[in-house]
Order: C-alpha cells, then sequence, then structure tokens
C-alpha cells in the first residue's frame, strides 16, 4: 500500500482567512502537508479517507498549558517527586491531544525530559514547547513559600516545585540574567515571567508589579540573545504597558487590560493570551480549594472582567491567541475556552486564534496552525460545522473521529480505505 494518505471531500478551514472551503483534498507524504487541492480523487491504491463534507481543522494549538500541574494546590505539588508529577502528566498530555490540540506551549513546568519522552515516542501528546522554570521576584506570583519559610534562591528552593511549575526567584539584574540563562542552557524555548500579582498566590495583590524596569529589561534581552521571547503573566494596565514596553512578546491572561493598553499593545504588535477557563474553572470548584476571602476577591474580578478585555482588544486590532491555564483535573475543560470566547469574538476569530495566531505567536508560521503545502501534517476533523456550533470542539473530542499528528494518525473512528 502506498505511504501517501489522501484526505479528501473535505469543508476545510482556512485559518488564514477565518474561512471553509468546501470540496478540498489534502495529501501527506510522511510527516508533511504535500498537496492542498479541489475535487481531486485519490489515486489507485492510495489510503484515503473520503471526509463527506466533514470540517478540516489545522490541529489546534494551546499557547497557555501547564502539563505538569496534577494539583490544583500549588505547594502540595512542590513536595512531590519529580518522576511522580511526570507519570501523572502522562495521562494529561495524551487527553490533550485527544481533544485535537496537536501542539501546546507550556507557561511553566514542564522540563527538556517530556519534550524529548513526548518526540521519542515514550509519552503521547502534543508538540510540546516549554518556559522551563518561570521567572519570579521573591514574594512576586511564582513564590508560593508560607509565610516564614527560609530559604531561596534559584538552586533547590522549595519553592521551586517538584517539575520547577513555581517558578525560580531572582532579585537584582544579574541574578535575573543568571536564571533566564539557566533556563535556556536546560531546554526552554522561551521565557516566562510574573510582571503582576496573581489569583493564586496568597501574598501579592493583584494590582501591584513585579520587577523593576531593569529587570524586566533584562528579561527581554537574555531571551532575545538567545534568539527567543518573553511571555509574561500581568492582569492591570500598569503591570502590561511596563512589559510591553520592555519587550515582552505576550502578555497572559490581561483580563483588566484598558482601551489605552490594549492600543499601546497593538501599537507594539504584543500579544494577549486570555485563559478564560481556568477562572470558569476556580470559580465552579471554589468550594473545596480552601481559598482565603482574598483570593476569591481576585478570582472574582478577573473572571467578570476577561470578556470585556477581549472585547477590547479585538476592537484594538491585538493579535489575540488561545490559551486555558489550567490545572489537576480542570484540565478537562481546556476546549470550553471556545464557547467562553463567543461573546467577545467572532468564531472564525476564535479559531484562528487556537491555530495560525498561535502559531505567529510560537515563531511557526507555515509549519503549524494552517493546512498548506509544506506544513506539518496536523490535521483535526470534525463532525459538523464549528463555526456555527463551537461547542462540537467539545466533548473531550467527542465530535472529532480522525486525529493526525506529523502525519501519524493518533485517533480513527472513520477507518481507512483503499481507494
Amino acid at each position: 500500500m502506498s505511504s501517501t494518505l489522501v484526505l479528501y471531500n473535505a469543508h476545510l478551514f482556512d485559518s488564514i482567512s477565518g474561512s471553509l472551503r468546501a470540496g478540498a483534498t489534502v495529501t501527506i507524504e510522511g510527516d508533511r502537508i504535500t498537496a492542498v487541492g479541489h475535487g481531486t480523487a485519490p489515486p489507485a491504491g492510495t489510503r484515503s479517507f473520503d471526509l463527506r463534507g466533514r470540517t478540516l481543522l489545522p490541529g489546534l494549538i494551546d499557547a497557555h498549558v501547564h502539563v505538569t500541574a496534577t494539583l490544583t494546590d500549588f505547594f502540595r505539588l512542590s513536595l512531590q517527586p519529580q518522576s511522580l508529577v511526570a507519570a501523572q502528566s502522562k495521562d494529561i498530555l495524551e487527553a490533550m491531544l485527544m481533544r485535537g490540540f496537536t501542539t501546546v506551549r507550556d507557561a511553566g513546568g514542564a522540563d527538556s525530559g517530556l519534550v524529548q519522552a513526548i518526540e521519542r515516542g515514550h509519552f503521547i501528546g502534543p508538540r510540546l514547547f516549554i518556559a522551563g522554570r518561570a521567572i519570579s521576584q521573591t514574594g512576586g506570583h511564582g513564590d508560593v513559600r508560607p509565610a516564614f519559610f527560609g530559604g531561596r534562591g534559584n538552586m533547590g528552593c522549595i519553592s521551586c516545585g517538584a517539575a520547577g511549575l513555581l517558578g525560580s526567584i531572582a532579585d537584582g539584574v544579574g541574578e535575573v540574567r543568571r536564571a533566564v540563562r539557566e533556563e535556556l542552557r536546560n531546554g526552554a524555548h522561551h521565557i516566562k515571567v510574573m510582571a503582576g500579582g496573581g489569583v493564586a498566590s496568597p501574598s501579592d495583590p493583584l494590582e501591584g508589579t513585579q520587577y523593576s524596569i531593569d529587570e524586566m529589561t533584562a528579561v527581554v534581552e537574555e531571551a532575545r540573545a538567545a534568539r527567543t521571547y518573553v511571555m509574561a503573566h500581568a492582569y492591570t494596565p500598569e503591570s502590561i504597558s511596563r512589559a510591553i514596553r520592555c519587550g515582552v512578546r505576550s502578555i497572559e491572561h490581561g483580563n483588566l487590560l484598558d482601551e489605552e493598553t490594549a492600543s499601546l499593545m497593538a501599537e507594539y504588535g504584543a500579544y494577549l493570551v486570555p485563559t478564560l477557563s481556568t477562572y470558569d474553572a476556580l470559580q465552579r470548584n471554589a468550594g473545596r480549594l480552601g481559598w482565603s476571602d482574598e483570593m476569591m476577591r481576585k478570582l472574582d474580578l478577573v473572571r467578570s472582567q476577561g470578556p470585556r478585555a477581549i472585547r477590547l482588544a479585538h476592537a484594538a486590532g491585538v493579535k489575540i491567541g488561545y490559551g486555558t491555564d489550567l490545572l489537576g483535573e480542570m484540565h478537562v475543560d481546556q476546549s470550553l475556552e471556545f464557547t467562553l470566547r463567543a461573546a467577545a469574538m467572532p468564531a472564525a476569530e476564535i479559531l484562528r486564534s487556537a491555530t495560525s495566531v498561535n502559531a505567529e505567536l510560537l515563531c511557526q508560521v507555515g509549519r503549524i496552525g494552517v493546512i498548506a503545502e509544506g506544513a506539518l501534517a496536523d490535521l483535526v476533523v470534525v463532525d459538523g460545522d464549528p463555526l456555527q456550533h463551537l461547542e462540537l470542539l467539545q466533548e473531550q473530542g467527542r465530535h472529532m473521529p480522525l486525529i493526525i499528528k506529523a502525519g501519524k494518525i493518533f485517533k480513527d473512528a472513520l477507518g481507512v480505505a483503499a481507494a
């Protein structure tokens, strides 16, 4: 049988224009798409799928995950052996792929060992881009040590967590440069920095800024020297604008964004990666989290303002990516992000966020996030039209009968036929 694989009679989602093209045919050789045509019958003897008008999407991309966040309690997670966390992350990774996510960007926690485990086939999961440990100041969003707990720094500090989820604590320009270089040495594809207060961290005000201009600039300089970029955790206009002016490429969350700051982001070409699903999931699970009243106040505030921030960013022309930021058992809500955004963005733009926009954010233009000649053969078939019914992307991939990553079929509920 031929090694060529052909998908035909498809409604192809063009992730650049945001439109559907009927009667499309896609040819795959090895891990690449070699042709995209219209109405072409597969040659005799070629493995093929007749999609019968189903929708064909590029593999989905989630630009803000924590695949090693196997527990919602960060301090308990930090006490677990790294090998146990890695073993537990195996199920999280496979479930992401089965939801149609063929690429994910980890925002703190995953290391190069997990990247290699996927590449070598030990784990089934999405293509993984990692930040390593997030860079945090003392008392910042990545510092969750209990009050009066001794010990600090980058080496062996308990707040660094079992797999580095809670970050590397660094203060001062020199320490910050060293921390960034250490993550890059360990295989980070990009750098994550905590630029403002957080919801789940008890000791830092949400409205506060973190890191001085000199420290933040040093983070960006070191990333750029390694030919990569910085993503920043930030909620408020002040923390967002400071990070953007220092050269940060993407703002994570950004729920308290205002119109002026949205215009600044557009001017600098920065990306916004909202994560509405995590606030929705946290609110639904609030009763068992044991959070303080102040943490719940912060959660209520960012949850209520998230859709407004997306509308402001979209109106200003900011490039909006797709992220989720889920923890523990809440990872099952990864695809809920699609419908949560429906009140703030058109469906086609939401799908573009999870495909071509995220590909551009990850510096992977033409390689992922698009169905085009020369791109990696990351493809997801959907029963129905997700432009009309975004809920088809939910239910843990129930409406996705075929999932292909780099030309390899990982889910097949259609059955291959020889033409």
